[in-house]
């Protein structure tokens, strides 16, 4: 029963990567799945139900903030999602905690679907596949999701997770790795998303400095310098071949200004934040999902300004005391030798990097958001759950 059972997380982590229509079947799936865990015995012990009080918190600020909508519209539909996938996160956690050999097929799943999601970006940008306008959006590659800056950060955990099995196995496993580290970081260049760009290579490098602070052995490092330099080698290779076409090199001039004319002026992204965030001082309960696009030219793209105008201010302080609590739980066990140590790194540092990009990217209904924060949380449990055992043995 627990191998069928771990199977089917296999199978619901691998549709997370295939978002291109709501509700996807990764939605569908996982409705089921949890539903049916439920019936079975999902078990939520006390390391993981802060988690899910927490989420529970934001999610009455969000019901709150319909009640002053003059018309609910989709908002009711964007708040089920939400729910959805708070209870998503609570899942993943428990199912982490009660086997942390989950752990491995969660991310070899992560893995899989994001090297499929990155080749049918790339074979569509360049037109080399039917339907490859399916896989692009406004002459970007998106892959098998609706937006290219949700399909560029979606990549980042399994690249650190295949860069992690490069650092750390032998050479003689290391080709399929570096194929697949080569398809990911042209896939997250495709994606021509600044926020995408800024996170991967925020990760690589807190990544490649957490495993110099856990392995001090100077062969290990040597390693990790001659890797590095051939990986970078191989990378900046590939992206001068790519840039000898007119069109990516013409869109990658365009896209790598810091600012975009979208971003400055009058209304424009900086300043909508600014002006939201006035404005949500006024307004306690928020003033809805998807309202703030009615008034302003587009959306947040902020996800501080997004729990405000959609949960109000008890959303937006659950939210804060939610990643505050996740960060800290990561910091405090990142560096223990422990099985499942190598996973908690990959998702606390992801996890980081898209807190960062959350200030200019609005990243409540992203998916793999959701799985990083029931990632830490699960291996959090599993540590607090170890430490318990440690201290009955030796009071025994």
């Amino acid at each position: 029963m627990s191998l069928l059972a771990s199977g089917l997380v296999t199978v619901a982590v691998f549709l997370s990567g295939f978002v291109i229509a709501e509700p996807a079947p990764y939605e569908i799936f996982m409705a089921c799945l949890i539903g049916l865990w439920a019936l079975f015995g999902l078990k939520i012990s006390r390391y993981v139900a802060p988690l899910l009080s927490l989420l529970v918190v934001f999610m009455v600020g969000g019901i709150l903030s319909l009640t002053v909508m003059a018309d609910l519209g989709t908002g009711p539909m964007y708040m089920a999602v939400s729910g959805f996938l708070a209870l998503s996160a609570v899942f993943f956690a428990a199912i982490i905690e009660d086997r942390h050999q989950r752990l491995r097929l969660i991310f070899n799943a992560w893995v899989a679907a994001a090297i499929i999601t990155a080749l049918l970006g790339i074979l569509g940008y360049f037109g080399a596949i039917p339907g490859s306008a399916n896989f692009t959006l406004y002459d970007r590659a998106k892959g098998v999701f609706q937006d290219p800056n949700v399909f560029g950060p979606f990549l980042a955990a399994p690249a650190l997770y295949l860069l992690h099995g490069l650092l750390t196995q032998p050479i003689r496993r290391a080709p399929p790795k570096i194929v697949g580290l080569l398809v990911l970081a042209l896939g997250v260049f495709l994606s021509f998303s600044r926020a995408a760009w800024a996170l991967n290579l925020f990760c690589v490098v807190a990544f490649v400095f957490v495993m110099l602070l856990k392995e001090r052995s100077g062969l290990f490092r040597l390693r990790i310098l001659v890797l590095a330099l051939c990986g970078a080698l191989f990378i900046v290779a590939t992206l001068a071949a790519v840039l000898q076409s007119e069109q990516v090199a013409t869109l990658f001039s365009s896209r790598s200004q810091l600012v975009q004319e979208y971003d400055g002026g009058h209304l424009g992204r900086f300043d909508r934040h600014r002006v939201g965030f006035l404005m949500s001082m006024e307004r306690p309960l928020g003033i809805g999902p998807l309202v703030f696009s009615t008034i302003f030219p587009e959306d947040e793209h902020n996800i501080w300004l997004k729990c405000l105008t959609s949960y109000g201010w008890i959303g937006f302080i659950a939210y804060a005391a939610l990643i505050a609590w996740t960060l800290s739980l990561g910091f405090r066990f990142l560096l223990l030798d422990r099985p499942w140590q190598p996973y908690l790194m990959i998702a606390w540092i992801t996890l980081i990097g898209h807190v960062g990009v959350g200030n200019v990217i609005d990243t409540d209904h992203w998916r793999h958001f959701y799985m990083l924060l029931g990632i830490v949380w699960g291996c959090a449990a599993l540590e607090y759950r170890f430490q318990r055992q440690v201290r009955a043995g030796r009071c025994a």
